[in-house]
């Protein structure tokens, strides 16, 4: 009697092992990796390289940034860029800001970049709007035209011929018109057009308001983090362009400011009105250069930090479904 007695404890005790217990139902789920405790290891690894790719970012601009502000006779010491300052002078932007070549390319971009955001920002608006609306005419023989301009392009030289062919060469039109619209662009606002309440706009239409009215003070309010975002996008890559003036300007006074700053960084050559100064030796070319590059980076730096809260809004509205 004992022995058996001993048999079924050894079975149930068996049975009983954690391999072969049946899981509660109402037990929580395991929980993915990802979503685990970090170790401490961990953490310090992920802050470590957090921590170097910050250096890696900010220690470049740093020393761009230092050598711009210092002297001829620091960075002949420091033999070229300058990571410890000795002292700081704004010379060297005292001389681009105070006419000649520098100043009037910063003046280009800057209009540039104002008028070509505002007309991209009007087509793309307007061309989302119209591609969002599913009574809208035409709307999806143009939604496949423009996703077929995104897989297929004319080329350079036919792009170049028809810029020509309208008259567009040595004028400012050139570095606005054939960049201004950005498939991609229109497709994201497109998708936040489409996410707005269609029982909303529909209130709208039955209160007598129509397409303008609509646009303009129910959807363009309700999408001011995705305008943020595409306005951002288009500034940047009008500020940032020097392709189109490479090929379209010959006037060295229509030049752009990333022209400019090619020509004194890469080509080596010196921006009108300044020569006299750096061969007397009252500048030195090197500070030229970084200051050159610092007022190219200067507006993006400022701008992005006030859009940056926009960004996760802007971009994953409409971009998941569910």
């Amino acid at each position: 009697m004992s022995a058996v007695l001993d048999t079924q404890a050894d079975d149930t005790t068996a049975d009983d092992t954690p391999a072969t217990r049946k899981p509660s139902p109402w037990a929580a789920p395991p929980r993915p990796v990802w979503e685990e405790e970090p170790s401490k290891a961990g953490q310090a690894g992920k802050g470590l390289v957090l921590t170097l790719a910050c250096l890696g970012i900010v220690f470049p601009l740093w020393i761009v940034v230092v050598t711009s502000l210092q002297s001829k006779k620091a960075i002949d010491e420091a033999g070229g860029l300058v990571v410890i300052p000795k002292g700081i002078t704004f010379v060297a932007y005292q001389e681009l800001l105070s006419g000649g070549q520098v100043q009037r390319a910063a003046l280009v971009s800057i209009g540039v970049t104002v008028v070509g955001t505002l007309f991209s920002m009007a087509v793309s608006v307007l061309s989302a709007y119209g591609l969002s609306r599913s009574g809208s005419l035409g709307h999806r023989w143009l939604l496949m035209a423009l996703l077929t301009t995104m897989f297929f392009g004319a080329g350079l030289i036919p792009t170049y011929l028809l810029v020509q062919a309208l008259g567009l060469t040595d004028t400012y039109l050139a570095l606005i018109l054939p960049s201004a619209v950005s498939v991609f662009n229109i497709l994201v606002l497109r998708a936040f057009f489409m996410n707005i309440s269609q029982e909303l706009i529909d209130s709208a239409r039955i209160d007598g308001a129509g397409d303008w009215r609509i646009l303009w003070k129910i959807v363009m309010p309700l999408s001011r983090a995705v305008l943020a975002v595409i306005a951002l996008f288009y500034a940047v890559g009008y500020w940032s362009a020097w392709f189109n003036a490479s090929i379209y300007l010959t006037d060295q006074d229509m030049m752009p400011l990333q022209n400019v700053m090619i020509q004194l960084v890469q080509k080596q050559e010196r921006p009108v009105g300044l020569s006299a100064q750096v061969n007397t030796g009252e500048l030195s070319a090197l500070a030229i250069q970084m200051a050159v590059m610092v007022m190219a980076l200067l507006p993006v730096a400022v701008l992005s930090p006030f859009v940056q809260r926009h960004f996760k809004k802007g971009m994953l509205t409409g971009a998941v479904k569910g």
